[in-house]
């Protein structure tokens, strides 16, 4: 059964926010979206800890509650709390983005009039604005977000193929002149290249191609810093060591540093990773390197995104790592390439 929002526009919404960096940016045109439907509107937002910094950079949030389960964890005792906090908030409509059983139970604890969803992992009880996904209607995941924000079955407001939905992150110039005097860093056709990606090894271009269009760029005079997660400073480290002058940024910055430090940079070279949809939405000139997955449901968004890609039989796999262990699709894909496209 559909119900529909309440007719008056002072009303509040909940939008449970993905666990993925790339998720999240996808998910601020709906942000926007509703509050154009809807000027009179608060969108708040629920996330965890990895996503929640970045609902402080889209214009339309009211507020942001943070959630902290471990990924797989049901953490009901923590869901409760939450459900309590946010009952008493008086919201009208949550929107649940993720497809999991487990993002729809604090809006159902909660009691939340109008608990809006894709039907997911058979959330009978829990939404009650269950929607059928259409997977060719909506192949991008952007879109099927939007949908979320319509009526059933209501055309989107940007129809495809052009123009896309393209997510926009504000920028903190004062933290970001902050961070360039701090790390001492030259912005002036920078060059930022971002190795890491949370999926697994089958998105990671080589660490070799890397620093080979990092050597390159330095060799034009060109600054270039590594940017990335604690986790990423591995690979951050060997490239360094095959290409002395960059500088090595790996775990030294926040998740909103990052933004910040992405929107300065002339350029971005990097995997399919949260990183990628992040400097899609500051505007940046992006070129992606794709391996195990497809452009087909998160391409890069941006208005300067390039997608460099082998199409070999087996790829994408969409596997975290090459069932066939060769990573060709990666392996093969030179450094030249990149180097042209720059």
């Amino acid at each position: 059964m559909n119900r529909r929002l309440p007719e008056s526009s002072e009303h509040r919404i909940l939008v449970v926010a993905p666990a993925w960096v790339g998720d999240m940016v996808m998910a601020e045109p709906l942000i926007r979206l509703l509050g154009r439907r809807d000027p009179g509107a608060e969108v708040h937002v629920l996330a965890p800890p990895a996503t929640a910094p970045l609902a402080g950079r889209m214009a339309g949030v009211a507020g942001c509650r943070v959630l902290d389960v471990g990924h797989g964890e049901l953490g009901l005792a923590r869901r409760l709390a939450a459900a309590r906090a946010i009952r008493r908030q008086g919201f009208h409509q949550a929107v649940v983005l993720p497809n999991s059983l487990k993002s729809a139970l604090v809006p159902a604890l909660a009691r939340i009039p109008v608990r809006t969803g894709w039907l997911g992992e058979h959330r009978y009880g829990l939404l009650n604005d269950r929607r059928r996904l259409d997977e060719e209607r909506y192949p991008l995941m952007v879109e099927r977000f939007l949908a979320l924000a319509l009526e059933p079955d209501a055309p989107l407001p940007e129809p495809r193929p052009q123009p896309r939905p393209r997510p926009e992150l504000t920028v903190d110039r004062d933290n970001q002149a902050r961070l360039l005097a701090e790390l001492n860093l030259a912005p002036r056709n920078a060059l930022v290249l971002c190795p890491g990606a949370e999926f697994g090894p089958a998105k990671r271009w080589p660490a070799a191609h890397y620093a080979a269009v990092a050597r390159h760029a330095l060799l034009e005079g060109r600054p270039v810093w590594l940017v990335g997660s604690p986790r990423d400073a591995e690979v951050c480290g060997r490239i360094a060591d095959l290409a002395p002058g960059v500088a090595d940024l790996a775990g030294r910055t926040s998740l909103l540093d990052a933004v910040d430090l992405l929107a300065a940079a002339d350029a971005v070279v990097c995997n399919d990773s949260g990183l990628m949809h992040v400097a899609c939405a500051v505007g940046t000139r992006v070129v992606a390197v794709f391996g195990s997955t497809s452009t087909e449901f998160t391409p890069p968004l941006g208005a300067q995104a390039q997608v460099l890609r082998l199409a070999l039989p087996c790829s994408p796999c969409f596997r975290r790592e090459c069932p066939l262990g060769h990573l060709r699709c990666l392996n093969e894909l030179a450094p030249e390439r990149v180097i042209e496209v720059l």
